[in-house]
C-alpha cells in the first residue's frame, strides 16, 4: 500500500476502472494524492504488478464481506454419532435409522456405535446381523466409509452421505 510498493514498475488502473499504463510507484503515487485515495497492491504477482487507486478503507471493507460470504456459503461436515445396543428392538432401531437417514440427507458422517456388555462380544453372528441391518438401511441415502470396526468394548463404523 502506497509507499510500501517495492516493483520498480506496476501497472496502473484508476479510481474509475480505466488502465493508465506501466510508471514506477512514485509516478503513480502522484496520481492517487491528486485523487485523494491510496495506491493498492492489488495483484502483486503479476508482471509488472497490478496497483489500484481506491480508497484503502473501503477495499478492506468489500475484502471483509467477501470472505464472509465464502463462510456463510460452505457446509462443515460434521461427525454426528448413534448408539445402538447388539439386543436393540425393531421400534428402537427404526427410530435410530430415521434419525441417521436425517443426518446423511443434511450431508453429514454418521458414526454408528454398539457398545458391547458383558458376553454379548461373543456372539459373532448377532452382532453381525444388527450391523448388517444398520448397512442395508442406510444403503439409499450413505455409504459406508469404514467398516465395522472392534475398538475394545465397542464397534464402530462410519457411514457418509452420497
Amino acid at each position: 500500500m502506497n509507499a510500501e510498493i517495492v516493483a520498480e514498475k506496476i501497472r496502473l488502473i484508476d479510481e474509475d476502472g480505466e488502465q493508465k499504463g506501466v510508471m514506477t510507484p512514485a509516478e503513480a503515487m502522484v496520481f492517487a494524492q491528486a485523487a485523494g485515495l491510496d495506491l493498492i497492491e492489488i495483484a502483486p504477482q503479476a508482471d509488472p504488478p497490478v496497483c489500484k487507486i481506491l480508497d484503502y478503507g473501503k477495499y478492506k471493507y468489500e475484502q471483509q464481506k467477501k470472505a464472509a460470504e465464502a463462510r456463510k456459503k460452505q457446509k462443515v461436515i460434521e461427525v454426528k454419532e448413534i448408539k445402538i445396543r447388539p439386543t436393540i428392538d425393531d421400534h428402537d432401531f427404526e427410530t435410530k435409522m430415521k434419525a441417521a437417514k436425517g443426518f446423511l440427507e443434511e450431508g453429514d458422517k454418521v458414526k454408528i456405535t454398539m457398545r458391547l456388555r458383558g458376553r454379548e462380544g461373543a456372539n459373532k453372528a448377532m452382532l453381525d446381523d444388527v450391523l448388517n441391518r444398520v448397512k442395508a438401511e442406510l444403503d439409499a441415502a450413505g455409504k459406508v466409509e469404514m467398516e465395522p470396526r472392534l475398538e475394545g468394548r465397542q464397534i464402530t463404523m462410519v457411514i457418509a452421505a452420497k
